[in-house]
């Protein structure tokens, strides 16, 4: 008999969930690094500069890795509902979830970082900053926010989750995000040469990153990305993004402000306070579980949506089948009870008749009487 997952289709081998999710991570590394170094040339060929150039490359990068797994998706027979997307709305209350969490434990780590004098802050200016936060907003999502976690917590978690548990879908998922910037690097340097451009080195981290720093942090991303992604019940993937977008915009203020011309940056008193970052993701974390687990435990989560599904989860079925039975009984119990009510009233009123006067009509209870 085949197997089937919530959604209705039928379940994949462990290897073709394993190849699905690579190719999951293998798309979102060669819409990188295409996305980028052929956006940036045909920016600079057209003569643009600043936001706009860097638009270019980031709209490109989201085409890139959506239009594929897009196609993948349908198919399969299914929507993009199924990598966790949902509706407006509930994407709109994942999102902010996101959002919010991360920005407070941010907020928090990083204001107990400047209250031991890890960090030292300049005097924030508004115009400059609020214009980086809208810039940064939407260049940020569509250049790796989206995309990445399209690809990668949607994509690649879904392919995992329909033959693994959580935990080895949570590890697998992270393995592949690890393997996408080394490989993402080359697909640039291909890029750049076709074009003419002067390619940037190969290596498994981002040019300009500090290699052991970038992988001790990337895998505590991953982690906290996947936590946010099971924290909601409803159009979880909106949730991960949104984590990915405040991580983004709060280091690039905090950490590169200044060269970045944000309007407010942080300067590091001592090496160990570049600690604070990985340490806010870990508090990020651990509130994104217990979101989760609040919803199992109470009525926020009634769904299983481990495919992106809204299938009902056995809790949610049992207490539906439960209340129904109630709902009988209780149901039952009334007839019953006004039927051997009718009976006693009929036996009492003929054995009453000879002692009482007959009642008249103004005194015969309302046939709209209610029985409480």
């Amino acid at each position: 008999m085949t197997r089937q997952h919530p959604g209705g289709q039928p379940a994949t081998s462990r290897p073709s969930a394993l190849v699905r999710a690579l190719t999951g991570g293998l798309v979102m590394a060669a819409a990188l690094g295409i996305g980028t170094a052929a956006g940036s040339a045909a920016a600079e060929r057209v003569g643009l500069t600043g936001t706009a150039a860097r638009l270019v490359p980031a709209v490109l990068v989201s085409a890139l890795a959506l239009v594929p797994v897009t196609l993948a998706v349908r198919r399969r027979g299914a929507s993009l509902k199924a990598l966790g997307l949902g509706g407006a709305r509930a994407g709109q209350r994942a999102f902010l979830t996101g959002v919010g969490v991360t920005a407070a434990s941010a907020v928090l780590v990083l204001g107990a970082g400047t209250a031991g004098g890890l960090l030292r802050w300049s005097r924030p200016d508004p115009l400059p900053l609020v214009g980086f936060l809208m810039t940064n907003a939407v260049i940020a999502l569509l250049l790796e926010a989206l995309p990445e976690e399209t690809t990668l917590r949607g994509y690649a978690w879904t392919a995992l989750r329909e033959r693994f548990g959580g935990t080895a879908s949570a590890l697998g998922t992270t393995a592949v995000f690890l393997l996408v910037p080394g490989t993402s690097t080359v697909a640039y340097a291909a890029t750049a040469r076709l074009t003419g451009a002067d390619p940037a080195p190969i290596g498994i981290v981002p040019p300009g990153q500090d290699t052991a720093s970038y992988l001790i942090l990337l895998p505590i991303f991953g982690l906290t990305l996947v936590a946010a992604r099971t924290a909601v019940g409803q159009a979880p993937l909106w949730a991960a993004i949104g984590t990915h977008l405040t991580f983004l915009t709060v280091n690039r203020v905090a950490l590169e402000g200044d060269q970045r011309h944000a309007g407010w940056s942080a300067t590091r008193t001592t090496p160990d306070a570049v600690l604070l970052v990985p340490a806010y993701l870990l508090v990020a974390a651990v509130v994104f579980m217990l979101c989760r687990r609040m919803g199992r435990n109470g009525r926020l989560r009634t769904y299983d949506t481990r495919n992106g599904h809204p299938v009902p989860t056995r809790a949610s079925r049992s207490a539906r089948r439960a209340a129904s039975s109630a709902i009988r009984a209780s149901i039952t119990r009334i007839f019953s009870s006004n039927s051997a009510d009718n009976a006693s009233a009929e036996s009492g009123a003929s054995r009453s008749s000879s002692k009482f006067r007959p009642i008249s009509a103004s005194e015969k209870p309302s046939v709209c009487a209610v029985r409480t």
